[in-house]
């Protein structure tokens, strides 16, 4: 979508801050020994008390609150009975709707102390966000965000998975435009003031290949290498972005 109104702003904001304090409160209770499935109700009670919804469900019919995905897993886990273990990389992903606004973000969390590769891929993730935040900005075109998350990450000596890519938000889950994560020529289209879109770098310790399980929804890396997810929503204005889902 793209904001016309201080009041879409609001409300964006609104379900931004609810979208927040979910992470966060995921984030405090990941250690040793929880499930995913209790994550995934943290999440849910986090929402439910707020007035807001799941999108993934709502839309998808995803058979979660949150999409929650470890180690190899880079996106759209299944909350179940898996029980984290020290060492485990977690990728928390949060999609949530309230009075017709949607906000999206996604951490990723380490399960007490991780390998050293899996503290750098997390790191890098993070950062190759930040980096992109520099030419989210009105005026840019939408593969200068691609051209520099890929930048960053191999940097890193990582890989991006090119099959996912950020996107518009607002008003579903996924709307126009596409915003991938490595420089691709075809997205030259120039970002507009108040359009709102996802960045989210996910990236991979191995070559970026993936491969989707037996269940439909979780995607892994083909190498069984380690994966990140950093995301957040924004605003695009001429000048710094408004990051809708950053406390």
């Amino acid at each position: 979508m793209s904001i016309r109104s201080q009041a879409e702003l609001d409300q964006l904001r609104a379900i931004g801050r609810i979208v927040r304090m979910a992470l966060d409160e995921m984030a405090k209770a990941v250690r040793p020994g929880i499930t995913t499935a209790e994550l995934d109700a943290i999440c849910a009670a986090v929402l439910a008390r707020n007035g807001a919804e799941a999108s993934p469900r709502k839309v998808y019919g995803f058979p979660g609150t949150a999409c929650i995905s470890v180690n190899d897993e880079a996106i759209h886990g299944i909350p179940g009975r898996r029980t984290l273990a020290e060492g485990d990389l977690v990728k928390l992903d949060v999609t949530a709707e309230k009075d017709g606004f949607v906000a999206d973000a996604a951490v990723t969390v380490p399960v007490g102390r991780v390998s050293a590769t899996a503290e750098a891929l997390a790191r890098c993730a993070e950062s190759a966000f930040q980096q992109a935040l520099s030419v989210a900005r009105a005026g840019y075109r939408i593969y200068e965000i691609g051209r520099t998350v890929e930048r960053t990450v191999r940097k890193c000596g990582f890989s991006v998975m090119k099959e996912f890519c950020g996107h518009g938000v607002g008003r579903t889950i996924h709307e126009e435009p596409c915003v991938p994560n490595y420089y691709d020529k075809r997205s030259g289209s120039r970002l507009t003031h108040g359009l709102v879109i996802t960045i989210e770098p996910i990236i991979s310790a191995g070559d970026g290949s993936m491969r989707m399980d037996a269940d439909g929804w979780t995607v892994r890396t083909r190498d069984r290498r380690l994966a990140a997810h950093y995301e957040h929503s924004l605003v695009v204005t001429d000048g710094a972005p408004i990051l809708l889902t950053v406390a």
